[in-house]
């Protein structure tokens, strides 16, 4: 039980990286240039979708399964992958290159980046999410496209940032590797069709393979919380955010090398906001509509502590970029090794 279920885990993982970065990103770059969106709305909207879409499939599923008695499987994938996210794509893509900030882009976004995380905290306060909270997690992101579409400043190419999965075979370690990729790729365009011509019919379908995988992630990962003795909570936080953060953070490594780790930077912290606001807001208004109530119990006691901790590295973050404006080789390995802290301290059950 306990090999099946970790194998079906790595598997699945696989192929939401194959099926979100080769068809459905792609078919959303079609989708945006269709409908002529500037780029830092397109990057901050479709694209960030595109990149979160298996945190918010997880978020959804664990939500409603079991009448959300599995809430926290969903929620702490979400926080675990922000705090990957912060910690490890921006600490490695700063050791693959140092990186010159762009200080009004990151300003702008490491702002409304902790406003979303001080709406989390105060939400999770009472254990229950109301409706109001849950509509406001929208609305807050809402503004922030808002606040992109007006922000008048040199804007970072967000939109090459997020498209640079489209690079990720060719970094891949050997051609082994390449070739499974391309053999899986072609098998699922057979169902997709090509992204970039029939654009609505890859986001559909891959819209449809990502909840499906999404849904075997969830019930492999309580079964191998089960297996394991450990709540499942703790899968979330580690495997399952780092898994689904994975495809991001090679992603990240390419952009840095090319001397553009300040958009590695600035992706990392627009999908922490996407992921927040969106992967959490719209699950739970979706659940207290059709529920019919006004309030919805969500398990956050074990997922607190990781939210205050995703709050102080986004502090130590800042505090990183405002020496120098750049983050350079030593500080990415400070954020790597917190991120080895934080990992050690989940899996000694204090979390």
């Amino acid at each position: 039980m306990l090999l099946t279920s970790l194998l079906v885990i790595v598997l699945c993982i696989y192929l939401l990286a194959i099926v979100t970065d080769e068809f459905f990103i792609v078919s959303l770059e079609q989708i945006s240039e269709h409908l002529k969106l500037p780029k830092d709305v397109a990057g901050a909207s479709l694209m960030a979708m595109g990149s979160s879409a298996p945190e918010l499939a997880i978020a959804l599923l664990a939500l409603f399964k079991g009448g959300g008695e599995h809430s926290e499987l969903g929620i702490g994938t979400i926080v675990g992958s922000a705090v990957f996210n912060i910690l490890i794509i921006t600490g490695v893509s700063a050791i693959a290159r140092p990186a010159h900030i762009t200080w009004n882009v990151i300003v702008r976004d490491m702002m409304m980046y902790v406003m979303s995380i001080a709406l989390l905290l105060l939400s999770f306060a009472d254990g229950t999410i109301s409706l109001l909270e849950a509509i406001t997690f929208v609305g807050f992101y809402g503004a922030y496209i808002v606040i992109l579409i007006n922000w008048k400043t040199e804007v970072i190419e967000e939109k090459e940032a997020v498209m640079v999965s489209a690079e990720i075979s060719p970094a891949s370690p050997t051609t082994i590797l390449q070739k499974l990729n391309h053999l899986v790729g072609k098998a699922l365009g057979l169902f997709m069709g090509n992204p970039e011509t029939s654009y609505i019919r890859a986001f559909l379908v891959s819209i449809g393979f990502v909840a499906l995988i999404s849904w075997f992630l969830v019930e492999y990962a309580l079964e191998l919380a089960t297996a394991l003795n450990i709540p499942p909570v703790i899968i979330a936080l580690t495997v399952l955010a780092g898994g689904t953060s994975i495809p991001d953070m090679i992603g990240s490594i390419v952009v840095a090398r090319k001397g553009h780790g300040d958009m590695a930077i600035a992706n990392a912290i627009g999908s922490n906001i996407f992921d927040i606001l969106i992967g959490l807001g719209v699950p739970w208004v979706l659940a207290i509509a059709l529920a019919g109530g006004d309030t919805l119990h969500v398990g956050t006691g074990s997922i607190w502590t990781s939210a205050m901790i995703l709050l102080s590295t986004v502090l130590l973050l800042f505090v990183f970029l405002t020496t120098g404006r750049k983050l350079d080789k030593r500080e990415g390995w400070v954020l790597v090794f917190c991120y080895v802290g934080y990992i050690t301290w989940v899996w000694m059950g204090t979390a």
